[in-house]
Parts: structure tokens; sequence; C-alpha cells
């Protein structure tokens, strides 16, 4: 049986404020608990125009409190941004809220470009992801209580952690700890396959996992036909492509088709352009309800993992809560 969870990065649409690309969010996760999806995520992203979600951990927050047994996490906290005793504290204190809701995701990039990032660090440029989990652990066991320095919200708390990943190094460090892996294939799908592979193959049992589990981040977009859900989804590339392009704008209504679109968007570098946001979203699962299940199918077959993470760029609130019920009736069809 294949899980199911949404991760979302609150975009804002065209003509929303922040306030309603919050409440967006919220209304998603209610829908998620509705259709008993395993877990809601919300990334951490900085300096950029077209999605509110920085302050991760007061979005997680105001989640919880308006949901009532789904549980919520951070996918994830960008650990180079923030000291591990920070981190401990916040999501201690939500877990103490919130028990047995709170989980955390952590991530070894920064979650923007390298002129924030280094405003979010203050100088410390050289961040030891794996000396900073190990830090963050500690202070979430019975054993920190003897410690000088101490998260006293957190203590025995403990909040799990799951590993954030892009390449192959994450990989190996989950496999090591013994720590779910949770791989970021709805942007960068390059090494999901060996990523996974590895981490499978290296894996060590662990007091909070006996066998590996992995969680693949895809972008999902199901409507009625294929020919619907691929319009849909032109939303979804035009958000890559101002990634790509350096000119990122909030989330755009859709066009009629992929085609459409690509002639609207002429540039000196459409090809390049163009081939860049094939490839980051290439792990996209796009089409009718019967298309994508035959899609999961045929991925299945080449990737083995336990949960399905959810991203899914629609510009119409309803019609992406539609999407979202599709993809559960497909799911649970598998």
């Amino acid at each position: 049986m294949l899980n199911l969870s949404i991760l979302n990065l609150v975009p804002i649409r065209q003509g929303q404020t922040f306030p309603h690309a919050i409440e967006a969010m919220t209304s998603l996760a209610q829908l998620a608990e509705r259709l008993n999806f395993t877990r809601y995520w919300i990334a951490e992203h900085h300096n950029m125009p077209n999605m509110a979600s920085s302050s991760t951990q007061l979005l997680i927050q105001h989640t919880l409190a308006n949901t009532q047994k789904i549980s919520v996490g951070a996918g994830g906290v960008m650990l180079p941004n923030h000291a591990p005793l920070q981190v401990a504290e916040q999501y201690g204190t939500l877990s103490q809220l919130y028990p047995n809701r709170v989980q955390i995701g952590l991530g070894r990039a920064p979650g923007t470009d390298m002129r924030t990032a280094a405003a979010l660090r203050r100088g410390n440029t050289n961040p030891d992801f794996a000396q900073d989990i190990t830090e963050l652990r500690r202070y979430f066991s019975e054993e920190s209580r003897n410690d000088s320095v101490k998260a006293y919200m957190s203590i025995g708390q403990n909040v799990p952690l799951i590993i954030l990943g892009s390449s192959p190094e994450s990989a190996y460090l989950a496999a090591e700890l013994g720590l779910p892996y949770a791989f970021a294939s709805h942007f960068a799908p390059r090494f999901l396959e060996m990523a996974v592979e590895i981490y499978r193959r290296e894996f060590k049992p662990s007091v909070v996992l006996a066998k590996p589990y992995v969680i693949v981040g895809a972008n999902a977009i199901v409507a009625e036909t294929d020919q619907k859900a691929e319009s849909l989804a032109t939303s979804q590339t035009k958000l890559f492509y101002g990634i790509v392009s350096g000119n990122m704008q909030q989330l755009q209504p859709p066009f009629a088709s992929e085609q459409d679109f690509w002639q609207a968007h002429q540039s000196p570098f459409i090809g390049q352009e163009q081939q860049a946001v094939k490839s980051m979203t290439s792990c996209s699962f796009i089409g009718s309800p019967n298309s994508v299940k035959q899609q999961l199918q045929d991925f299945r077959k080449q990737v083995e993992f336990d949960e399905l993470m959810a991203v899914s760029y629609i510009f119409d609130e309803k019609l992406q809560h539609r999407s979202y019920e599709l993809l559960a009736e497909v799911v649970k069809a598998l």
C-alpha cells in the first residue's frame, strides 16, 4: 500500500495577498485531513516573491491549530539557516502543544540564493549538516537532561526527524542514521533512482526505524480528462519557467495547452529554457485518473518507494482540491 501526503510551498496566486495564500494553505490541510493523507508538510523558502513559506514554523503552528489529527511538519527545516538549539525549542514547543502531530524534515540546502543564505547564516559559512543533526537529536533525547545547555520544551519529545535530499550525499547520511529519507524529485529528479538505491542498500536499522522508508516528492495534477489536466499543468510550467528565466511571478492562470504557453514565451534562449523546465518537472503525474494510475504503476517499477508526497501547482483552488481527491482515489486503487 502506498501512503499519500502533501507538500505545500504556499504559492501566492495572481491577485492574492499573503493572507489569502495562508488561508488557501489551511484549507488544503483540512482537505488532506478529511482524505486521511499521511502527512502535510510546508516547505521553507526565502526571498521569493511568489511563496509565503519563509517562516515555516509559524505556518505549521497555524495549520496545527486549524486541523485535528493530521501530522504536520516542515519539508523541511533548512538546517544551515538555523541553530539546532532554536529548532529544538521551536518544534519542541509545537510538540508540547500538539502531541504526536509534529515532525521535521531536515535539509542541507539553504532554500534560497547565496546572498540570502549569507544573511540568514550571519557568518556561519561552513555548516556541518551531520553534526547539526546529531546536536538536534540530542536536544530531543532524555540524555540531554544532564547537559549544560538544554532545550527544556524538547526533552523526551522524540519529534520524528526525516532526512531530505536531492543528491546521493544525503542518502548515505539517512541510511547511516537509520532515519526515513525523502527525495526532492518534484524539482530535482536527476539522482532519484541512484539515491534511493544507495539509501536502501546502506540502511542501518535504528531505534526509530527497523527498515528503510522512502518518500518521493512529485508534481501531481489530476483532472477528469487528460486535456484538462494538461491545461491546468501550464500554471506549473509557468512557475518553473520563472525559476529558470530568473523572472519569478505569482502562480498564473493556465493556458489552453503547453504549446500555447511556449508560443507565448519566445526568447533567444527558449530551447534551453524549455529543456531545463522539462528536466526539473520530469517527475510529474499529469492526466486523467486512468492515465495517472498508469503513470504511477510504471514509475513504481523504476523506483521502490513507500510514500508519494504530492505538490500541486493549480491556479484554481477548487480544481486543486479536486485534483487531490482524484489522486487519493488513484493511489487507493493501486
